[in-house]
């Protein structure tokens, strides 16, 4: 099922639509402020199975982030941080950034995995923040990742919906998404260590 929503002023019934097939174990692929992505509620096990089926990946090797709606979710995924790195996530979130921080002891029992990391994601797209919140929890994430040697992300979601269509139970079309990931940003030592640098310039916000 392919439904379109903008990101301006997501209609409400779309959105409830999705929330509603996250609840019943579904998975959806979404646009973000970077890459479109594909994921599921994380406290749903067998979704969280599906999503990295569909990707190839295994789940307890698998470098899965979560979209929460803003900051105040993040607490309950990570081990404290100091009032430094609250001060710059403020500045930069929403935003095109992954922030990695230590996990708290509830991520290996939402993954089923030994995880002391997890990636946290509040991207600047109004369409996901509004399924996240109407959700009541975050959504597992990982980016649709294209075969094409020039194109590394799928960007056209009619071509997105050819592809995923029987693979998954959602399509949201928020027009055409961006061909560049979002920044990775490690803070398990403390020290903002950009890992990957995409859309976002972290340095702005330092």
């Amino acid at each position: 099922m392919l439904i379109k929503i903008y990101n301006d002023n997501p209609n409400p019934k779309a959105i409830e639509q999705a929330v509603e097939i996250l609840r019943k174990g579904g998975v959806i692929i979404y646009p973000t402020d970077t890459v479109y992505g594909i994921g599921c509620d994380i406290t749903n096990h067998k979704a969280i199975e599906r999503v990295c089926a569909i990707r190839g990946i295994k789940p307890e090797k698998s470098n899965l982030s979560f979209i929460c709606y803003d900051l105040t979710d993040i607490s309950q995924y990570t081990k404290p941080f100091d009032t430094a790195v609250f001060r710059v996530l403020k500045k930069a979130l929403p935003g095109p950034f992954t922030f990695i921080f230590n996990a708290s002891s509830q991520v290996p029992k939402l993954l089923s995995s030994k995880k002391k990391t997890v990636g946290i994601r509040v991207p600047d797209n109004n369409i996901v923040r509004e399924i996240v919140k109407q959700l009541g929890n975050p959504i597992v994430t990982t980016s649709i990742h294209d075969e094409d040697e020039i194109i590394e992300y799928s960007t056209d979601p009619e071509l997105i919906y050819e592809k995923y269509e029987d693979k998954v139970d959602l399509i949201i079309d928020g027009g055409y998404g961006d061909n560049v990931a979002s920044t990775v940003v490690d803070l398990t030592s403390g020290d903002f260590e950009v890992i990957r640098e995409g859309k976002g310039d972290l340095d702005q916000y330092l």
